[in-house]
């Protein structure tokens, strides 16, 4: 199963950030002073990982003066979205990191607010997802796994950083749906974010998880994990040892956008002044090195081309939960 969206969105993003403005272009030319990010997650996820990453170029580059974070995690998000929202007179030089979870949380009213609630600033970034098992697992590859899977039945635990109906629960059911399973048969655990569900597996609470291509590269990179497939539809040049679902025969591919969000009713100056900061970004020696050590894809989504794009990724998301039987 594959999301229509993927490929003509990464496409489109390629166009777009070749078309960058001409003040856009000037690395080192500061265009904000501060910038204090707050991310709806606990540290070790894909969340942190985005903003502190984010963080890392702009004020290498100097486009930014200085970054501070914040964790805040609870309600699968939710708190973070509320504060955003109950403190949008006093958070001018806040960002908040997001990505599809927001579609989905509010599609299975995990909380009340949706996008259309923030101020859409732009998606940034692609991460893939992956499954990855401990690094001394007995399962070596996808066959081994859907063995392993078809043996144990419910004993048989796969994690994630999100909630039931979450995405990493999708991306999990949508591979087991690819491979021939019943997607919602799935044993799945949730965890609060993807750093508590990295130590779930490594403890033994779970036998596989369902997590960022990131996350995995970082596990993978110190021995913890074996990254037993990815959600591209080829493999990725940065880490080209993890294989992809499709070349294993499970034909599925997904890409998970990240971006950011400033809190309600902010000036469209403000505005701009984010979206011209991120923009330059791309042009930078240190953006490259943060996103190719992540292996992460390029997406250039601004202002009310977010919008659009989220409202497509909306109606997407919420047939794929009905057809999975999350919705």
């Amino acid at each position: 199963m594959t999301l229509t969206m993927t490929r003509r969105v990464v496409m489109a993003a390629a166009a777009a950030t070749l078309a960058l403005s001409a003040n856009a272009r000037a690395e080192g030319h500061q265009v904000l002073e501060q910038l204090h990010i707050l991310v709806p997650g606990g540290a070790g996820g894909g969340w942190d990982g985005t903003a502190r990453g984010t963080g890392e170029a702009l004020t290498e580059s100097g486009l930014v003066g200085s970054a501070s974070y914040e964790n805040m995690s609870g309600g699968g998000g939710g708190v973070a979205i509320g504060y955003m929202i109950e403190n949008a007179e006093s958070l001018d030089n806040t960002l908040m990191v997001n990505s599809t979870p927001i579609v989905i949380r509010s599609l299975t009213g995990v909380f009340p607010q949706s996008f259309r609630d923030l101020t859409l600033v732009a998606g940034t970034i692609g991460d893939y997802a992956a499954l990855v098992v401990p690094a001394d697992s007995p399962i070596e590859d996808m066959q081994g796994l859907l063995a392993a899977y078809q043996e144990q039945g419910q004993d048989f635990a796969v994690g994630g950083g999100s909630v039931p109906g979450g995405m990493d629960h999708i991306v999990a059911a949508m591979v087991m749906q690819a491979a021939g399973e019943d997607p919602t048969a799935v044993n799945y655990i949730p965890y609060d974010a993807g750093g508590e569900a990295m130590a779930g597996l490594l403890s033994g609470e779970i036998d596989a998880l369902s997590t960022g291509f990131s996350e995995a590269i970082a596990l993978a990179d110190q021995g913890e994990v074996r990254i037993l497939g990815i959600t591209a539809e080829d493999r990725v040049p940065a880490y080209d040892t993890a294989p992809t679902f499709m070349e294993q025969g499970i034909d599925t591919s997904f890409v998970n956008w990240r971006g950011f969000f400033a809190a309600p009713g902010i000036s469209e100056e403000k505005r701009a002044q984010y979206i011209s900061a991120l923009e330059a970004m791309y042009e930078t020696e240190a953006w490259e090195e943060v996103r190719s050590r992540n292996g992460w894809v390029n997406i250039w989504n601004p202002g009310e081309d977010f919008r659009a794009y989220l409202e497509d990724q909306e109606q997407q998301i919420g047939d794929l939960m009905r057809t999975l039987g999350f919705l």
